[in-house]
């Protein structure tokens, strides 16, 4: 009958070592090993970051400090432009001719009866689109100069 290992069978037995793995650096500021390596008496480093935990930079004469706000403010409008009268007159003056509710008039554009309703209030801010949308539909100028 044949042997099922041909060959002369040896054994290892060379020692198997396995090694942990290192902790993560998460894992080492975690509070938690923190706390376990000063009771055990292992050496903690600490290091305080610069400017860590807050949003001001120093005042060097290098770099002049120029805050957020005061960036935002320069370079933006203090309020968006709203539907002039002109146009919210014109809209409702050409729907109403047409004897179109502004739920038909959103349907026909395709938008939701919110935002006709918010041009005719004034409270949109003007979209070319829109407006271009609502021209064809009413088959009156909005854009541009209107009566004048």
């Amino acid at each position: 009958m044949p042997s099922r290992f041909p060959g002369a069978m040896t054994q290892d037995w060379e020692p198997v070592v396995i090694h942990k793995s290192k902790p993560k650096a998460q894992d080492l500021r975690d509070p938690k090993a923190v706390n376990k390596a000063l009771r055990s008496g292992a050496p903690v480093e600490t290091i305080k970051k610069f400017d860590a935990g807050s949003n001001k930079k120093s005042s060097s004469a290098a770099a002049p400090v120029v805050y957020a706000r005061k960036l935002d403010e320069g370079t933006e409008p203090a309020a968006l432009e709203k539907v002039p009268v002109e146009v919210r007159q014109a809209i409702q003056k050409a729907r109403l001719g047409k004897k179109m509710s502004q739920a038909e008039l959103a349907k026909q554009i395709n938008e939701p009866p919110k935002v006709v309703q918010e041009y005719e209030n004034g409270k949109a801010v003007p979209n070319q689109a829109v407006l271009a949308k609502m021209e064809r539909v009413l088959g009156v100028k909005l854009r541009g100069k209107i009566g004048k």
